[in-house]
């Protein structure tokens, strides 16, 4: 899960928007989507797997992702945060828990990024908990840096974006701009 780059006021997404580049357009996110449907259809081999999205990030994504993937899946979405307000995380706290029994099934886990991955690894650790046979990762993208918890990592992935702030495409600038059509990072 994405958070928002540190600062007292934020400012427009228009103004945001005169300081960010372009990293990714909507064709090139399709693209790539449309390869991470033909790799889960692979890795399933006809299995119904539980199509499990994290919200709010991974809307967009999980949308064109579902469409993509040929396999038969059961879907259910959920909301879990670490901050609660806070800017630090701490346990896994649940907005929405899976509806869906997770008991013996594999898990296709949605998510917009991993970037540090802790939230991302306590659900995946959450829904194995649960019972999950396997959960497999499927990202949008990537932050390329070495913060990364160990023991996380994405078994699918859309693309791959530098060290920066990052939002578009389902990520968020202080909760604006999840709908542009692109992945845009700061400069």
């Amino acid at each position: 899960m994405s958070s928002s780059p540190s600062s007292k006021a934020a400012p427009s997404l228009a103004e945001a928007l005169t300081h960010a580049d372009v990293l990714f357009k909507q064709g090139e996110l399709e693209a790539a989507i449309a390869d991470i449907g033909r790799a889960v259809d692979a890795a399933l081999d006809g299995e119904r797997a539980v199509f499990l999205t994290v919200m709010n990030g991974a809307l967009m994504f999980a949308g064109q992702l579902a469409l993509a993937i040929r396999t038969d899946l059961e879907f259910d979405y959920i909301h879990a945060t670490r901050y609660r307000g806070a800017t630090t995380g701490n346990e896994l706290h649940w907005l929405r828990e899976p509806m869906v029994s997770l008991q013996g099934r594999t898990v296709l886990l949605v998510d917009d990024i991993l970037d540090e991955g802790y939230t991302l690894k306590a659900v995946r650790d959450d829904c194995l908990r649960r019972g999950a046979k396997r959960v497999l990762v499927a990202t949008l993208c990537r932050k390329l840096h070495d913060r990364c918890v160990e023991g996380i990592h994405c078994d699918f992935n859309g693309v791959e974006v530098p060290d920066r702030y990052v939002f578009g495409y389902g990520m968020d600038y202080y909760e604006q701009g999840r709908n542009l059509p692109a992945i845009y990072a700061l400069r």
